[in-house]
């Protein structure tokens, strides 16, 4: 058992780099075992909405620094953020969809967003209409109670909202085919290389 697990030698790493067949053999492996797995467990799909959110700067604090004018978007954005993830909006998503409050806030939506601009809505589902619908109705659902949160006042009232990707959503596996192609070649080959260099047959 010596030879077990022994550390690579010079020539070891030598013949390892000559040993091209065993490269593109492995990348091709690899990436068949990627693909067979992409179409036995597929990845969900995955469809994204978007809500535009304007802070209006120069009419809310046409005079403050740069400085008060960041607190301002951190705050607005903050307020905005914990109403996209409120109770009100994850029950109602719930109930239609027949899922888990808990799964949705556990990866089956996401949100994205920059202090100001586009913020998007993802909703991932094994079927494409219904990832489609998932997440038209989440931002949907935002942009309307985030807008009554501006009339009531809790907002500031120069924010604007416009739901601009809500219908017709495409939908596309949230992974593409591409992506387990090259994580089967990287892992494949990875795990050959360390056999190869680790692992030493017994000498005769």
């Amino acid at each position: 058992m010596k030879w077990f697990f022994a550390s690579p030698t010079e020539d070891d790493l030598v013949r390892l780099l000559r040993a091209w067949r065993f490269w593109i053999l492995g990348a091709i492996v690899g990436a068949l075992i990627g693909t067979a797995l992409y179409y036995i467990v597929p990845p969900p799909y995955r469809a994204k909405a978007t809500v535009n959110v304007d802070f209006n700067l120069e009419q809310a604090w046409p005079q403050d620094t740069d400085r008060q004018h960041f607190y301002y978007l951190e705050r607005e954005a903050r307020k905005l953020e914990e109403i996209a993830w409120e109770d009100e909006i994850m029950d109602r998503l719930s109930s239609k969809f027949a899922v888990p409050v808990e799964d949705l806030r556990d990866g089956k939506l996401q949100l994205s967003q920059p202090a100001e601009a586009g913020w998007h809505f993802y909703a991932d589902d094994p079927y494409a209409e219904t990832a489609a619908s998932l997440a038209s109705e989440w931002a949907e659902a935002f942009a309307a109670n985030a807008q009554a949160e501006v009339a009531a006042g809790n907002i500031n009232e120069f924010v604007k909202l416009e739901v601009t990707q809500s219908t017709n959503l495409p939908s596309e596996r949230s992974t593409p085919l591409s992506g387990y192609m090259a994580a089967g070649s990287t892992a494949f080959i990875t795990l050959a290389v360390l056999v190869f260099l680790f692992v030493k047959p017994k000498s005769k």
